[in-house]
């Protein structure tokens, strides 16, 4: 299914031959432009940037590299292919055949999953706005750039599917996508994790790994849906989300490995020398991970939730890989284990399992990032330092949920709020944590050259050489 790219907005869902959708969305089409300038990566309007550009969806082949101004990056709309005779894996409605318009009696319920997942699109470019004058590298530079370019394209995935289902309704809610900005007081994003600040480069590689990764499990739910334009938009969503998720997680292993790099020369552990000699000692990359770890966790909601139930019975949010799941895809009778503070212990027990499926996707999201944290305790482990990182507790630093009221350390013991104060500084990054990042994120923008806290890549982009110029400005010359 290739891309149509003499659109005026790229698609393969045969937009020209709806013209009262495609005026409405090239309508939107200013308007987000003037988004991205004022609100995307800034100053970047003349970077020439090796880009990726989806020109189908079929598996083999999906992608373009060229260089690109990513002010005339082609954004547009396209979904996977259709399943033939799909039908409804899950809830009430199992074994019928899959919905291509939006029932009646669902329809504020699925408006508002749209509108919750496309918001935190552009949310994350908002908050990188500003990392590209601090690059490490153009490895990293291009990187960030593909990522920005990608979250916009994911939310013309959600805006289109706003204007072509939903009406007046739709169309007021994409326009509210442009108006709420990460951060802002007065019109904040929907979810907090997307109001956070994303300062440094540290932050961003934790933000991708992490929360990127909800991300995906968010997406691979919605994937599920019954309601089939949603689910196929999302599907091919995760093909691009996969490589937001590499970045964060490379990015923080090449961290790793230049900080035991620099333990290994000096032969100390010692934060303070290992921070005079340019790199981020491990304690601190600890308290980094638990707090945009536990910040991520509370992207999943409440441990147990009707809101999540009345999803699931519906038909609208599936589970993680919910046909490979061998239950009745009902959950009437079945129970999953729920942990929560319980007279000054943290006890679990079993709860409804439609109650609990916002706890069985956290769950899964524990493992996939217990699993991305493995592979970098083995680059700790080859260098012969006995320093293992961790994943904190779930109800450690929690906002929502269970854990909300209560003060669980990192280990997952249950301590006074007075201790817990105590201990804050050595458990979350401080305000001089972040002061010394910073201190180190210095735009280095020489092909090939990196900066002193991050470790090359084990390869470039596209069988490119680590030394080609990935990101060019106007009077740069171009690489061969």
């Amino acid at each position: 299914m290739a891309i149509d790219y003499t659109e005026r907005i790229p698609n393969n869902v045969a937009l020209a031959e709806n013209r009262r959708l495609q005026r409405a969305l090239e309508s939107w089409q200013p308007n987000y432009l003037r988004w991205w300038d004022s609100c995307g990566p800034e100053g970047t309007q003349a970077y020439d940037v090796y880009l990726r550009t989806a020109i189908s969806v079929e598996s083999d082949g999906w992608a373009h590299f060229d260089y690109v101004k990513m002010p005339d990056y082609r954004w547009g709309i396209f979904l996977a292919k259709p399943q033939e005779e799909r039908r409804i894996a899950f809830g009430d409605h199992l074994g019928e055949p899959v919905w291509q318009e939006v029932p009646g009696e669902y329809r504020s319920l699925l408006r508002r999953l749209v509108v919750t997942q496309g918001d935190t699109e552009p949310a994350s470019v908002e908050q990188q706005r500003h990392l590209g004058h601090t690059c490490p590298s153009l490895y990293d530079l291009r990187n960030l750039f593909q990522i920005n370019v990608e979250e916009g394209r994911h939310l013309w995935a959600m805006v289109y599917i706003l204007h072509a289902y939903f009406g007046r309704d739709g169309r007021e809610e994409a326009e509210m996508m442009l108006e709420r900005h990460s951060g802002d007081a007065d019109k904040p994003r929907i979810l907090g994790a997307f109001n956070e600040q994303t300062p440094h480069w540290l932050s961003y590689f934790m933000f991708t790994f992490f929360t990127d990764r909800d991300g995906k499990y968010q997406l691979a739910s919605l994937a599920e849906s019954s309601f089939d334009p949603l689910a196929r938009t999302c599907q091919f969503m995760l093909t691009e989300e996969a490589h937001h998720m590499f970045v964060g997680e490379t990015g923080v292993m090449r961290i790793i490995q230049r900080t035991c790099e620099v333990m290994n020369a000096l032969k100390t552990d010692d934060p303070e020398r290992i921070r005079a000699a340019g790199a981020i000692d491990l304690p601190t990359l600890q308290r980094f991970i638990n707090f945009h770890y536990s910040v991520s966790l509370d992207l999943f909601g409440q441990e147990r939730s009707t809101n999540a139930a009345d999803y699931f019975t519906t038909g609208l949010k599936g589970r993680y890989r919910e046909t490979r799941i061998s239950d009745d895809h009902r959950l009437s009778e079945l129970t999953w284990p729920v942990q929560r503070p319980a007279d000054g212990s943290i006890v679990c027990e079993d709860v409804p399992a439609l109650l609990a499926i916002n706890e069985r996707l956290r769950d899964d999201y524990i493992a996939d990032s217990q699993r991305g944290l493995d592979r970098w305790n083995k680059v700790i482990e080859r260098q012969g330092i006995e320093s293992p990182l961790y994943l904190p507790h779930r109800g450690f630093h929690r906002q929502i949920g269970a854990f909300s009221d209560a003060h669980a350390s990192p280990r997952g013991e249950l301590v006074t709020a007075e201790e817990w104060q105590r201990q804050r500084d050595s458990w979350l990054p401080t305000e001089d944590d972040h002061a010394f990042v910073a201190s180190l994120m210095q735009p280095v923008t020489e092909p090939g050259v990196m900066a002193s806290w991050i470790a090359p890549p084990a390869r470039g982009i596209n069988n490119r050489p680590l030394d080609f110029p990935y990101v060019e400005w106007a009077d740069s010359p171009r690489g061969e």
